[in-house]
């Protein structure tokens, strides 16, 4: 019982973190689920970013993150938002340069800790 109630609040924290985080950007209906990225294009590109089996993303995911604003999925890359959504922040960060997109500059440079 015990176990369960701590998976049930740390769903709760994250879903919290989320959703103050978007609020925080800007996020509405209009701009997508995040960084102008909708929940399917997320999801299209979770297998690319999850360990430990990552594959190269799809042509969906290319698409999705085509119109991302990616200075901002930049911002989240040492949030712990990432790991805690299962996300490795490493994989995350090259995801443009797999689908062919320059890397925003606010990427560019900075080591992952």
């Amino acid at each position: 019982m015990a176990a369960k109630l701590a998976v049930l609040l740390t769903a709760a924290v994250v879903v919290a973190a989320v959703e103050s985080t978007l609020r925080l950007n800007g996020e509405n209906e209009e701009g997508g689920v995040l960084c102008k990225m909708d929940e399917d294009g997320l999801l299209a590109c979770k297998p690319s970013v999850t360990k430990p089996d990552p594959v190269d993303p799809s042509a969906d995911c290319c698409k999705a993150l085509s119109g991302a604003d990616l200075d901002c999925l930049c911002s989240y890359k040492n949030s712990m938002m990432l790991p805690a959504l299962g996300i490795d922040p490493e994989l995350a960060m090259g995801l443009p340069a797999k689908c062919g997109l320059p890397n925003p500059e606010s990427c560019s440079g900075s080591k992952i800790p």
